[in-house]
Protein backbone atom coordinates (compact mmCIF):
# COMPACT_ATOMS: atom_id res chain seq x y z
CA UNK A 1 0.00 0.00 0.00
CA UNK A 2 2.83 2.21 0.48
CA UNK A 3 4.62 1.85 -2.59
CA UNK A 4 1.01 2.17 -4.62
CA UNK A 5 0.80 5.69 -1.88
CA UNK A 6 4.46 6.91 -2.98
CA UNK A 7 3.72 6.14 -6.77
CA UNK A 8 0.30 8.38 -6.85
CA UNK A 9 2.04 11.20 -5.19
CA UNK A 10 4.95 11.37 -6.74
CA UNK A 11 2.90 11.61 -10.52
CA UNK A 12 3.20 14.76 -12.82
CA UNK A 13 -0.47 15.70 -11.64
CA UNK A 14 -0.23 15.31 -7.72
CA UNK A 15 2.86 17.49 -7.66
CA UNK A 16 1.83 19.67 -10.20
CA UNK A 17 -1.68 20.76 -7.48
CA UNK A 18 0.45 20.98 -4.89
CA UNK A 19 2.41 23.58 -6.93
CA UNK A 20 -0.22 25.48 -7.79
CA UNK A 21 -1.46 26.25 -4.57
CA UNK A 22 1.18 27.20 -3.17
CA UNK A 23 1.86 29.27 -5.84
CA UNK A 24 -1.87 30.08 -4.88
CA UNK A 25 -1.08 31.11 -1.15
CA UNK A 26 1.36 33.24 -2.04
CA UNK A 27 -0.57 34.86 -4.35
CA UNK A 28 -3.12 35.55 -2.60
CA UNK A 29 -0.93 37.10 0.21
CA UNK A 30 0.32 39.04 -2.42
CA UNK A 31 -3.45 40.23 -3.31
CA UNK A 32 -4.23 40.35 0.09
CA UNK A 33 -1.39 42.94 0.57
CA UNK A 34 -2.83 45.00 -2.01
CA UNK A 35 -5.97 45.67 -1.11
CA UNK A 36 -5.12 45.98 2.41
CA UNK A 37 -2.39 48.08 2.21
CA UNK A 38 -2.50 49.87 -1.27
CA UNK A 39 -6.56 50.23 -2.19
CA UNK A 40 -8.60 49.99 0.88
CA UNK A 41 -6.73 53.62 2.46
CA UNK A 42 -7.84 55.27 -0.64
CA UNK A 43 -11.26 54.03 -0.20
CA UNK A 44 -11.41 54.85 3.20
CA UNK A 45 -9.85 58.12 2.88
CA UNK A 46 -12.89 58.91 0.56
CA UNK A 47 -15.09 57.65 2.79
CA UNK A 48 -13.90 60.07 5.98
CA UNK A 49 -10.41 59.33 6.84
CA UNK A 50 -11.02 56.02 8.87
CA UNK A 51 -9.29 52.75 8.31
CA UNK A 52 -11.83 50.97 6.24
CA UNK A 53 -11.15 47.88 7.97
CA UNK A 54 -12.57 49.24 10.89
CA UNK A 55 -16.02 49.93 9.70
CA UNK A 56 -18.33 47.88 11.94
CA UNK A 57 -21.48 48.24 14.56
CA UNK A 58 -21.86 47.14 17.82
CA UNK A 59 -24.29 44.35 18.31
CA UNK A 60 -24.24 44.58 22.53
CA UNK A 61 -24.37 47.93 24.65
CA UNK A 62 -20.97 46.87 25.71
CA UNK A 63 -19.31 47.54 22.18
CA UNK A 64 -17.76 51.24 23.27
CA UNK A 65 -14.32 50.73 21.63
CA UNK A 66 -13.50 52.25 18.30
CA UNK A 67 -11.31 49.77 16.95
CA UNK A 68 -12.17 46.37 15.60
CA UNK A 69 -10.05 44.08 17.68
CA UNK A 70 -10.64 45.95 21.29
CA UNK A 71 -14.75 46.13 19.88
CA UNK A 72 -14.71 42.02 19.22
CA UNK A 73 -13.04 41.57 22.77
CA UNK A 74 -15.76 43.42 24.35
CA UNK A 75 -18.90 41.71 22.76
CA UNK A 76 -20.35 40.37 19.09
CA UNK A 77 -20.15 42.98 16.42
CA UNK A 78 -21.00 43.16 12.61
CA UNK A 79 -18.02 43.75 10.50
CA UNK A 80 -19.05 45.11 7.65
CA UNK A 81 -15.63 46.96 7.09
CA UNK A 82 -13.56 43.57 6.64
CA UNK A 83 -16.44 42.18 4.58
CA UNK A 84 -16.00 44.50 2.21
CA UNK A 85 -12.10 44.26 2.36
CA UNK A 86 -12.16 40.09 1.62
CA UNK A 87 -14.96 40.59 -1.10
CA UNK A 88 -12.72 42.84 -2.72
CA UNK A 89 -9.86 40.92 -2.45
CA UNK A 90 -11.91 37.91 -4.53
CA UNK A 91 -12.98 40.56 -6.69
CA UNK A 92 -9.56 41.29 -7.52
CA UNK A 93 -8.49 37.72 -7.99
CA UNK A 94 -11.75 36.50 -10.14
CA UNK A 95 -10.73 39.55 -12.60
CA UNK A 96 -6.87 38.27 -12.51
CA UNK A 97 -7.99 34.78 -12.92
CA UNK A 98 -10.41 35.56 -15.68
CA UNK A 99 -7.72 37.35 -17.79
CA UNK A 100 -5.12 34.72 -17.13
CA UNK A 101 -7.78 32.32 -18.68
CA UNK A 102 -8.79 34.41 -21.55
CA UNK A 103 -4.77 35.03 -22.53
CA UNK A 104 -4.66 31.15 -22.58
CA UNK A 105 -8.48 31.02 -24.68
CA UNK A 106 -6.81 33.48 -27.13
CA UNK A 107 -3.76 31.24 -27.48
CA UNK A 108 -5.75 28.50 -28.04
CA UNK A 109 -7.86 30.04 -30.37
CA UNK A 110 -4.72 31.28 -32.63
CA UNK A 111 -3.19 27.58 -32.28
CA UNK A 112 -5.97 26.42 -33.65
CA UNK A 113 -6.95 28.74 -36.56
CA UNK A 114 -2.99 28.54 -37.83
CA UNK A 115 -2.78 26.53 -41.03
CA UNK A 116 -1.95 22.72 -40.81
CA UNK A 117 1.86 22.13 -41.09
CA UNK A 118 2.87 21.21 -44.16
CA UNK A 119 4.56 18.03 -44.45
CA UNK A 120 8.03 18.02 -45.68
CA UNK A 121 9.03 17.13 -49.18
CA UNK A 122 9.67 13.14 -49.12
CA UNK A 123 13.46 12.09 -48.92
CA UNK A 124 15.67 11.04 -52.03
CA UNK A 125 15.15 7.50 -50.30
CA UNK A 126 11.51 7.86 -49.71
CA UNK A 127 11.45 8.89 -53.84
CA UNK A 128 13.37 5.74 -54.84
CA UNK A 129 11.62 3.20 -52.86
CA UNK A 130 8.05 4.71 -53.71
CA UNK A 131 8.93 4.33 -57.43
CA UNK A 132 10.25 0.72 -56.15
CA UNK A 133 6.92 0.09 -54.83
CA UNK A 134 5.62 1.03 -58.16
CA UNK A 135 7.08 -0.91 -60.48
CA UNK A 136 7.00 -4.04 -58.01
CA UNK A 137 2.46 -2.85 -58.82
CA UNK A 138 2.67 -3.04 -62.00
CA UNK A 139 4.88 -6.09 -62.64
CA UNK A 140 2.04 -7.63 -60.23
Amino acid sequence: MLKEFREFAVKGNVMDLAIGVIIGAAFGQIVNSIVTDLFMPVVGAVLGGLDFSNYFIGLSANVTENSLAAAREQGAVFAYGHFLTVVINFLIVAWILFLVVKGVNRLRRQEAAAPPAVPPAPTREELLLTEIRDLLAKKA
